[in-house]
């Protein structure tokens, strides 16, 4: 038996030949593999599937998204800059709950109401906010803030230059009035 990386390897490309050779063939039962290799013509049958039946509840199709529990992240938003240097992170969940880690202080936390968590929802599924440019266009201002904010995997750059409305009302919507931009 040959060990290592190549041993492993071989073990691999042998296995995913032997696999390919019978998933191919058209053996099955009751099927007799052709002499020479299996004409084009031949396709596997159906073979029963070997998952026990499931007893749970049933899931949803893989097209449609799953309700996001309350405790996952609705929005994340990173602050950079400023004359003070800061680095801030405010965390906001589906359920309305959010923190706020300001450097080596310690976190803030707290909860919106369900009409203020309902309206940061509705900006952040605005399509205008869908629109809006991954980065800022113009100069940054010196000195200024860059604010990183990420919502279902998808990261939009901005600075304190002109922002467009659907960014305004997203930070209008946030917990505390807007990105923590304080030391």
């Amino acid at each position: 038996m040959v060990r290592g990386v190549r041993g492993k390897w071989c073990g691999t490309l042998l296995l995913a030949a032997a696999l390919a050779v019978g998933g191919t063939s058209g053996c099955g039962p009751g099927v007799e593999p052709a002499p020479g290799g299996p004409p084009s013509d031949v396709t596997a049958p159906a073979s029963p599937p070997t998952d026990p039946p499931a007893t749970g509840p049933t899931t949803a199709p893989a097209t449609a998204s799953p309700d996001p529990r309350p405790a996952e992240v609705l929005v994340e938003v990173v602050v950079n800059g400023g004359l003070a240097g800061v680095r801030n992170q405010l965390v906001v969940h589906y359920d309305g709950t959010w923190t706020v880690d300001s450097g080596t202080k310690p976190p803030r936390t707290g909860r919106q109401t369900p009409a203020e968590a309902a309206e940061l929802r509705a900006a952040l599924e605005d399509p205008a906010y869908a629109r809006v440019p991954d980065r800022p266009a113009g100069n940054p201002i010196p000195d200024g803030f860059q604010y990183f904010i990420t919502y279902r995997h998808h990261l939009v750059v901005a600075d304190d230059g002109d922002r467009p409305p659907a960014l305004r009302r997203v930070f209008a919507a946030l917990p505390e009035g807007g990105p923590p931009t304080g030391p």
